[in-house]
C-alpha cells in the first residue's frame, strides 16, 4: 500500500484505488481515467497555443490551469485551481495519467497543489505495467501544473 496521508483527499483515494487492484486492473482502470478526461473548454480547443506543451511524455500532451476568479480579498494561495489537459485518445496511458491528474487536482487550493509530492506518479503501483519513461511523463505533467500555479499566484 502507498502513502497517502500527504495527499488531498481525490488523490488519496485515486492512490488508493490503484494500490488495492492487481496490476491488470491497474491498467485497466487507467484506461478508465483516459476514457474518462473531459474534452478542453471551448476557450482552449480553438486556442491550443494557450496550452503548454509537456516534452517529458513520449505523446503529444497539452495543459493549463487557471485560478478561479475571486474578489482581492482571497489570497492567491487560497483560490482553486482548475486542471485542463489533453492528449490524445491513441496514447491511452499517457492520457490516463492526464485524466489521473485532472480528477486529483482540480479544485484544490492552489497551496494545497503546490503542496502534493512529486512522486505521485511512484504511488500508483505501475512501475512493472508500465515504463519508467511513461511514468516520467506523468511526472512532468504535475512539474508543468505545478510551475504555472506558481506563475499565477506570485
Amino acid at each position: 500500500m502507498s502513502r497517502t496521508d500527504d495527499l488531498p483527499p481525490a488523490l488519496a483515494g485515486i492512490v488508493d484505488d490503484f494500490t488495492a487492484l492487481t496490476e491488470p486492473d491497474r491498467l485497466q482502470l487507467l484506461l478508465e481515467f483516459s476514457r474518462e478526461l473531459p474534452e478542453l473548454p471551448e476557450r482552449y480547443s480553438e486556442h491550443p497555443e494557450l496550452l503548454e506543451p509537456v516534452p517529458e511524455c513520449q505523446s503529444p500532451v497539452f495543459v493549463v490551469t487557471e485560478l478561479d476568479d475571486a474578489d482581492d480579498a482571497v489570497p492567491a494561495l487560497e483560490r482553486a485551481v482548475r486542471v485542463f489537459a489533453t492528449a490524445p485518445r491513441e496514447a491511452p496511458t499517457t492520457r490516463g495519467f492526464a485524466g489521473i491528474l485532472r480528477e486529483g487536482l482540480d479544485g484544490l487550493p492552489a497551496a494545497e497543489l503546490l503542496a502534493v509530492p512529486d512522486d505521485i506518479s511512484d504511488r500508483l503501483g505501475l512501475a512493472r505495467a508500465v515504463s519508467p519513461l511513461r511514468l516520467r511523463g506523468m511526472a512532468g505533467m504535475l512539474g508543468r501544473i505545478k510551475r504555472q500555479v506558481r506563475e499565477r499566484t506570485s
